[in-house]
């Protein structure tokens, strides 16, 4: 949720704290054991690279952690419209480290996606126009596909949609309408299905991309889960999509774009949600979707190919975004209200830490190819500057701290040299 903007200016030089086991963790039942009490976390011996945004300054931030301490190595501005902020949101890199790909949520009229040349940090083009607030946004394991979550945070609550862009020409080549508030979009290791969390509609749906059409729901309502109909069947989804046909004169088929008036000004009313899912992460297999139920302070586990939910993963307050270790080994999460960051043994299910951010409002997660490593981002509070706290996922503890622009949000691992 975007917060009013206050002031343009960046904190003084960048302060790097490297905790030698003077952090606490909060193991099992919240019980704070004192980090002094284990040995202190090996040094890295590799290097690591990984990029945030500043959603409240317009800026991209590219960091470096390494044995010598964990610094901003550059600061770049992003936009194109210098009187209004337009919001770096969702970041995500080509697997061959070539390129970034940002969408940006405000701006005019509502939110773009952007293509850089990584390295030199170079803009390929102009940004392209999506549907609503283009929020998270993924890349298919070959690099030629982008799928954004139309979020449309500041629209009427109607049924919104996922953008397919072709990376190499940077077309957009489908926008499939989904549901009402998507977010968290992820791809799954091979390739084929993008999935995604409705907020306001308490499902998680998943997104043929050969087909470019939803292929599956399931509902995460409490008391009431289980698969739903896909698009194709459902009437109500189909009148909302004919309805912005209508109203458009054929321009689009997305409601967002459209409103209220794709029902003839009838608003419906929308039950309460009870699991307001804010991501969906495929595990390191494909075999399982890890759903972040925001409101209910759980994840669920679901199996892709029974599509039923298989466990139940109680957490803090507020579970947001969700990463799954390289090695398969662990589930993390931000507690976004809580501003902590939470670790669980996937082989048990087990919580093994809560660990407080460095400032509040915790938001993404990047992890590092070797599984050792994990970067969140918290935004802090209005002209307070944002943070990105690395955890050093073998110890469970707070290795090092650096000062970024104000609302961090999007973040996305680069790359590692050494071992």
């Amino acid at each position: 949720m975007r917060r009013p903007f206050i002031g343009r200016k960046m904190p003084n030089m960048l302060t790097v704290v490297l905790a030698a086991g003077v952090s606490a963790s909060t193991l099992g039942a919240q019980q704070q054991i004192a980090a002094s009490s284990s040995p202190p976390p090996d040094k890295p011996s590799a290097t690591y690279w990984l990029y945030v945004g500043a959603e409240s300054a317009d800026l991209l931030h590219r960091l470096r952690f390494g044995p010598d301490g964990f610094v901003v190595e550059k600061t770049f501005p992003i936009g194109e419209l210098p009187t209004e902020m337009e919001g770096p949101h969702g970041l995500t890199i080509s697997r061959d480290g070539k390129y970034l790909y940002m969408t940006t949520g405000h701006g005019f009229p509502d939110g773009k996606y952007w293509k850089y040349e990584l390295g030199p940090d170079t803009l390929i083009g102009p940004g392209l126009l999506l549907g609503n607030f283009p929020a998270t946004i993924d890349v298919t394991p070959d690099g030629l596909y982008t799928v954004s979550a139309n979020f449309n945070l500041h629209g009427d609550m109607v049924p919104s949609s996922v953008s397919v862009v072709y990376t190499p020409t940077g077309m957009e080549v489908a926008r499939v309408v989904t549901c009402t508030m998507p977010h968290g979009s992820r791809i799954e290791p091979g390739g084929r299905y993008q999935y995604s969390g409705c907020m306001m509609d308490d499902q998680l749906v998943g997104v043929d991309l050969r087909g470019m059409k939803v292929s599956r729901r399931l509902s995460l309502k409490k008391g009431k889960e289980g698969p739903l109909a896909a698009s194709g069947d459902d009437i109500m989804l189909s009148m909302w999509i004919e309805g912005a046909r209508k109203v458009s004169s054929g321009k689009t088929a997305d409601p967002a774009q459209v409103g209220y008036a794709a029902m003839g000004g009838t608003r419906h009313a929308m039950p309460p949600a009870s699991c307001s899912p804010t991501w969906a992460q495929p595990s390191s297999n494909g075999k399982t979707v890890f759903v972040a139920c925001n409101k209910a302070n759980e994840i669920v586990e679901v199996d892709r190919d029974t599509w039923a939910i298989t466990r139940r993963f109680a957490t803090g307050r507020g579970p947001y975004n969700l990463a799954v270790t390289p090695d398969g080994r662990l589930l993390l999460a931000t507690l976004k209200p809580a501003g902590s960051f939470e670790v669980f043994d996937l082989s048990t299910g087990k919580s093994l830490a809560q660990l407080k951010n460095s400032t509040t409002v915790a938001n993404g997660i990047a992890v590092s190819p070797d599984s050792r490593y994990a970067f969140v981002s918290s935004e802090g509070v209005g002209a307070a500057p944002g943070k990105v706290d690395v955890y050093d996922l073998k110890a469970l503890v707070k290795v090092g701290t650096v000062d970024v622009g104000q609302q961090a949000g999007g973040i996305a691992f680069w790359k590692m040299q050494g071992k």
